[in-house]
C-alpha cells in the first residue's frame, strides 16, 4: 500500500491593524489563479495557495491603508472544508471493515482518495453509499493501475479536446515502472534460458551425432556393402545308447541323462582346436578363410597361426547341446554354401569316430581282463589235472585206496573166521574126553588165520606209513583231484564272465543317429544388416549414456 505525502498546512491570523495587510491583499488580488484541479489534493493546495483571501477585501473597500503581507502558507476555505468534512468522518466511529469497503468502492468508481476517509467524502460527493452491501462478484474488483498524467480516467467518456499544460512535456521517459522492470528483466532470462536450452541441445545433438549416429553409420555401411555374405548350414545329431544295459542303466535309456556326459564329450571334441587342426587338414579351412574376396575382418593372413585359425573356427562353428531333448544341434559357416555344407558333413563324421572311440576302450578292457581270468583259470586246471595224472603214474596201482578197503575188507572176514574157529576150539575143550583129531584140526586152521591176519595187517601197515605208501599215495591224489575239482569251477566262472563282459560291452556301445542331415543354403545367413546395425545403435547409445552418467556424477562431485 503506498501513502501519498501530504503538504504541511499553515493557518496564519490575519491583523486587520497590520500595515502589510493590505499591500498582501493588493498582491493576492493581481495574481491569476488558475482553476483547481478536482482529482488532485495537491492540485486543490495550489489553488487554494494562490487565492485571495477574504479578509483582504473589507480593507480595500474602506480605503484604508492595506497591511504589509506576511510570509507562509495560506490554506484555501476548500481545503479547510476538506479537512473540516475528514474530521466530521473520523468522529463517525467507523469500523476498520467500512472503511476498506469504502476503499474498494472508490477503487471500483476510480475515485482519486487519498486515504480512507478521503474515499468516504468522495463517495458521499457523488452520491454513493460505501457502506451498501454489495455482490460477491462486485467485490473482487480489479487493482487502480498507475495512468500517465492527463489521461482520462476509465469510464469517463471525454467528448471534448483535452488541453495540455505548458509547463509539462509529453517526451516518452527513459524510466520504467517496476512491472516493466520486472517484465523486462523476467523476459530476458527466459530468452537467456531458452538460448542455453537451444545452445545445449545443438552441443547434445552435435555429441549424439559424434558418439553414437557417425559409428552407426559406419557399422551399417560395412554390414551393407563390405561385409562377406556367409553361408550358414544348421545339422543335428543325437548319441544313443544300445537297447537292454541293465536295470540301472534301463531305467534312464530312455532319458536325456543316459548319453548326456557323452553328447558333452562329442560336443567338447568338436570345439576342440584338434577338429579344426584334423579338417583344415582334410578339407583346408585355413585356405578357404585366407581367400582375398573376403572382407578384411573376416579373412585371414596369409599364414595364420594355429590360435588366430582356431579363433575364426569357434566363430564360424557353433555348436550347442540341449539337455531337455539330448539333441546336438551344429551351425557350421562359410563363404562358399557348398564348402559349409561339406565341413558340417566332415564335422559329424568326427563325431561318430569320437563316439566309438568313447566306449570301445571301455569295452576293451573289460573284454581283455575277463579273458586274461579265463585263460589264468584254464592254465591251472591243465596243471592240477597233470599233477593227477602224474600222481597216479608213480604209483604202482592204480587205486590206494581201492586197495586199502580190499585189505582190510579181507582182515574183517578172517577176524570172523578166526572168531569161529576159537569158539568152535572152546566147545570141543569142554568135552571131557575131547577127540585129539578134531581138537588138533581146529588149532591148526586157527593158528592158520592168526599168520593170515597178521601177514594182511602187516601189508595194511606197509600201506599206510612211509612216503610212499599207499596211504600217503592216496591223499596226495585226493588233493590233487579236490585242486582239480576247484580249478573246474573257477575256469566255468571264468567263462560265464567273459560271455557277461562280451554282453555289457555290445549294451555299451554308442550310436551317433543324424537327426537333421546339412543341406546347403541358396542364400546368405550372415550378416544379419539390420539387426547387427540396431545392435551396433543401442551398443553406443549405451557406452555414451554411461560415460555421461559418469561424467556428471564426477562433475558434481568435484563441484560441491
Amino acid at each position: 500500500m503506498t501513502i501519498k505525502p501530504k503538504a504541511k498546512k499553515f493557518r496564519i491570523r490575519r491583523n486587520p491593524a497590520s500595515p502589510d495587510a493590505g499591500s498582501g491583499g493588493e498582491a493576492a488580488a493581481a495574481r491569476p489563479m488558475p482553476a483547481p484541479d478536482a482529482h488532485s489534493s495537491a492540485g486543490a493546495a495550489s489553488a487554494s495557495a494562490q487565492q485571495q483571501p477574504p479578509a483582504a477585501a473589507p480593507a480595500e473597500e474602506a480605503g484604508t491603508k492595506p497591511e504589509q503581507p506576511r510570509s507562509g502558507q495560506v490554506s484555501s476555505a476548500r481545503e479547510t472544508r476538506l479537512e473540516t468534512d475528514i474530521d466530521a468522518i473520523r468522529q463517525e466511529g467507523l469500523t476498520g471493515r467500512q472503511l476498506r469497503m469504502a476503499r474498494r468502492v472508490a477503487q471500483k468508481h476510480d475515485l482519486p482518495a487519498t486515504s480512507d476517509f478521503d474515499a468516504v467524502r468522495l463517495l458521499r460527493e457523488k452520491g454513493i453509499d460505501p457502506f451498501k452491501r454489495a455482490n460477491m462478484l462486485e467485490l473482487v474488483v480489479p487493482q487502480n493501475k498507475a495512468q500517465p498524467d492527463n489521461t482520462p480516467a476509465v469510464g469517463n467518456n471525454v467528448q471534448l479536446p483535452q488541453t495540455v499544460p505548458a509547463a509539462k512535456t509529453n517526451l516518452p521517459s527513459t524510466e520504467l515502472s517496476p512491472a516493466e522492470r520486472r517484465q523486462r528483466e523476467i523476459s530476458e532470462i527466459q530468452r537467456d534460458i531458452a538460448g542455453r536450452r537451444r545452445r545445449k541441445l545443438v552441443l547434445l545433438m552435435a555429441r549424439l551425432g559424434f558418439f553414437v549416429m557417425l559409428p552407426t553409420l559406419i557399422t551399417g555401411y560395412f554390414f551393407y556393402a563390405v561385409a562377406t555374405p556367409m553361408y550358414a548350414t544348421k545339422s543335428e545329431f543325437l548319441v544313443l545308447k544300445a537297447d537292454g544295459a541293465g536295470a540301472v542303466s534301463g531305467l534312464l535309456s530312455g532319458t536325456q541323462f543316459a548319453t548326456s556326459q557323452d553328447s558333452i564329450a562329442v560336443q567338447g571334441y568338436l570345439q576342440s582346436k584338434v577338429a579344426m587342426l584334423r579338417l583344415d587338414e582334410e578339407m583346408g579351412f585355413k585356405s578357404h578363410f585366407t581367400q582375398d574376396w573376403i572382407d578384411p575382418i573376416q579373412r585371414l593372413d596369409p599364414n595364420p597361426t594355429n590360435e588366430e585359425a582356431y579363433k575364426t573356427y569357434k566363430r564360424n562353428v557353433k555348436i550347442g547341446y540341449d539337455p531337455t531333448e539330448g539333441v546336438v544341434r551344429m551351425e557350421v559357416s562359410a563363404a562358399d554354401p557348398e564348402v559349409s555344407a561339406e565341413f558340417s558333413r566332415r564335422l559329424i563324421s568326427y563325431a561318430q569316430d569320437e563316439v566309438n572311440h568313447l566306449s570301445e576302450q571301455k569295452r576293451s578292457d573289460q573284454v581283455s581282463e575277463s579273458e586274461a581270468a579265463l585263460e589264468l583259470a584254464e592254465g591251472k586246471r591243465r596243471e592240477a589235472q597233470r599233477h593227477l595224472v602224474e600222481l597216479q603214474q608213480d604209483g604202482m596201482v592204480l587205486d590206494p585206496e581201492g586197495v586199502i578197503v580190499s585189505l582190510r575188507s579181507q582182515i574183517n572176514t578172517f577176524e570172523v573166521q578166526l572168531q569161529q574157529k576159537e569158539l568152535e576150539l572152546a566147545a570141543l575143550l569142554d568135552n571131557t574126553r575131547p577127540n585129539r583129531a578134531k581138537v588138533a584140526g581146529v588149532e591148526a586152521d586157527v593158528s592158520r588165520l592168526k599168520a593170515v591176519i597178521e601177514r594182511l595187517n602187516d601189508r595194511m601197515t606197509d600201506a599206510s606209513e612211509g612216503e610212499n605208501s599207499l596211504a600217503n599215495h592216496r591223499v596226495q591224489i585226493q588233493m590233487a583231484q579236490a585242486d582239480l575239482a576247484t580249478r573246474d569251477l573257477m575256469l566255468q566262472s571264468a567263462l560265464q564272465q567273459v560271455e557277461s563282459t562280451r554282453m555289457e560291452a555290445n549294451r555299451q556301445v554308442r550310436y551317433l543317429t543324424t537327426a537333421v542331415a546339412p543341406v546347403a543354403s541358396e542364400e546368405p545367413t550372415y550378416p544379419r544388416k539390420f539387426e547387427n546395425t540396431i545392435l551396433a545403435f543401442l551398443i553406443f547409445s549405451g557406452i555414451y549414456l554411461l560415460c555421461s552418467l559418469t561424467a556428471s556424477i564426477l562433475r558434481e562431485q568435484v563441484s560441491s
